[in-house]
């Protein structure tokens, strides 16, 4: 099988403009996610000191699916995102069934994001209307996607980078108030709160479990380098570079951050829907910092939903070439762009203020929708193991050639799908997340009912068909032979 780039004259088509310093900061910005800095008082009062363990565990068994998602995407320059290797390995059901629940995912967490950022702008502009906000992230954030890919990435770059500044001077200044013995009203900043306040399971086994409820969500974005690999330049470098690289992002920016919040207050005094970044700040007496830090929550609310735009747009231009959208969404501007495709996600996202305006509790609506999106994206993350799994055995050559494969290979596949389904479990266990975890299956019951009247049309066949020949190098993507199979569909 060949491992050609994608390359057309004949039509516009997906440009490789993403450089290294781009694919790097958009995985490091993927895994630094608004539940870090917004949901991670929640996690801390549920768990205590054991949330550490908690983001050390799920960073760990992610790391597997992102090695795993590295070698299939590698195997074949062909594969645009992970619902193309889905759909060729386990069947066109799958690439059906993964690209529209991860436009999905991303559509819920954009509309979480637009909740952070009307909730944040509360807070530094008291009065201001919630619609204005969130109105205008929607605006600027299309503005941006519409111009190139190479502006995402630039936008992208610089979002990550402000968050990567703010969790390292947070960890600077929480540093200098341990090793000064700083004091405030909870008691003096040492590393031993970490354990003096009920040890490091102050919450039983039950409240470690409660953990990683939320947690999950803080995670969601980190397989998001994964649908930058029809635009990544030199991709066999830089896919690589940044998928090793998360171990190391986990212990830096969640590891390392919670350590310090939790040595310099203890983690009694942490509350659900109140960030503990900012509280710290405003702690230290560095009252102009706590404003700064608000303005790097909404950044990074704002890099998540700039994401999820870019994710959406790509995903369902993925699906139309497939057959498996309308086929308005894979037409590209001039400046390659999918630009229809950037329309429906950006429209879908105010209804993030719609939802802001029928619930009283912004911190309720926000729990409600990322426990929905954390539920979708463990489906998509087990979409790719299948994945792997069906790679291995329909494909042992390509395994072998292979110059980047997922180490712990076979078993370690299992023992991921294992901790999925404790995840899921996990999340029965407290009202909140158990409801949303009983609507979910009401969009993969809507999903099953538009693939069985869409598998058999002669459109989708023949339009999968045509997707199937250019996995294969038979054809290039627009061209005279892919256009007339096209001309079949209509």
């Amino acid at each position: 099988m060949t491992t050609k780039t994608l390359t057309s004259h004949q039509e516009p088509h997906l440009e490789r403009q993403l450089s290294n310093r781009h694919i790097q900061l958009i995985a490091i910005g993927g895994a630094i996610g608004t539940g870090l800095f917004m949901g991670s008082g929640k996690t801390i009062s549920a768990a205590g000191p054991s949330v550490i363990f908690v983001y050390m565990i799920i960073g760990f068994m992610l790391f597997f699916v992102m090695r795993a998602m590295g070698e299939l995407l590698l195997s074949n320059l062909n594969y645009k995102s992970f619902s193309d290797f889905a759909a060729d390995l386990l069947g066109p059901w799958a690439g059906f069934f993964t690209g529209w629940t991860y436009w999905f995912c991303w559509v819920i967490t954009g509309i979480a994001d637009v909740i952070a950022i009307a909730g944040y702008s509360k807070e530094l502009w008291p009065g201001l209307p919630l619609w204005i906000p969130g109105l205008a992230t929607v605006a600027i954030l299309l503005l941006l996607n519409l111009v190139t890919v190479k502006a995402f990435g630039e936008t992208e770059f610089w979002f990550a980078l402000i968050k990567i500044i703010a969790i390292a001077a947070l960890i600077i200044v929480g540093m200098f108030m341990i090793f000064t013995g700083f004091q405030s009203d909870a008691g003096p900043a040492t590393f031993s709160n970490l354990w003096s306040h009920g040890g490091f399971f102050p919450n039983e086994f039950m409240g470690f479990v409660a953990g990683f409820q939320i947690a999950v969500f803080a995670f969601v974005g980190i397989e998001l380098v994964g649908t930058t690999a029809a635009e990544a330049k030199d991709p066999e470098k830089n896919l690589p570079k940044a998928i090793n690289s998360i171990p190391i992002r986990v212990l830096l920016f969640y590891v390392g951050a919670l350590i310090i919040l939790m040595s310099v207050t203890p983690w009694t005094q942490f509350q659900a829907g109140h960030s503990p970044f900012i509280a710290m700040f405003s702690l230290a007496g560095l009252g102009a910092a706590a404003t700064v830090v608000n303005l790097v929550v909404l950044s990074s609310a704002m890099s998540s939903a700039n994401s999820g735009i870019y994710s959406t747009s790509r995903m369902v231009y993925g699906l139309a070439q497939e057959g498996d959208a309308p086929s308005v969404f894979s037409r590209l501007s001039s400046r390659k762009v999918p630009q229809n495709a950037l329309f429906l996600s950006c429209v879908l996202l105010l209804s993030g203020v719609i939802l802001m305006y029928a619930g009283s509790d912004i911190g309720k609506a926000f729990d409600m929708v990322t426990t929905v999106s954390a539920v979708c994206f463990v489906f998509v993350w087990s979409i790719i193991l299948a994945s792997y799994l069906a790679f291995r055995r329909r494909r042992p050559q390509l395994h072998e050639a292979s110059k980047y494969r997922m180490p712990g290979g076979v078993p370690m596949v299992w023992v991921v799908f294992a901790f999925f389904a404790f995840v899921l479990w996990a999340l029965t266990t407290q009202p909140d997340t158990l409801l949303a975890l009983l609507v979910t299956p009401v969009w993969f019951i809507l999903l099953g009912a538009a693939w069985l009247v869409l598998r058999r049309r002669p459109a989708h066949l023949a339009r999968y068909a045509t997707f199937q020949a250019e996995l294969a190098g038979d054809m290039e993507p627009g061209s005279a032979v892919t256009r007339e199979l096209g001309d079949v569909k209509k």
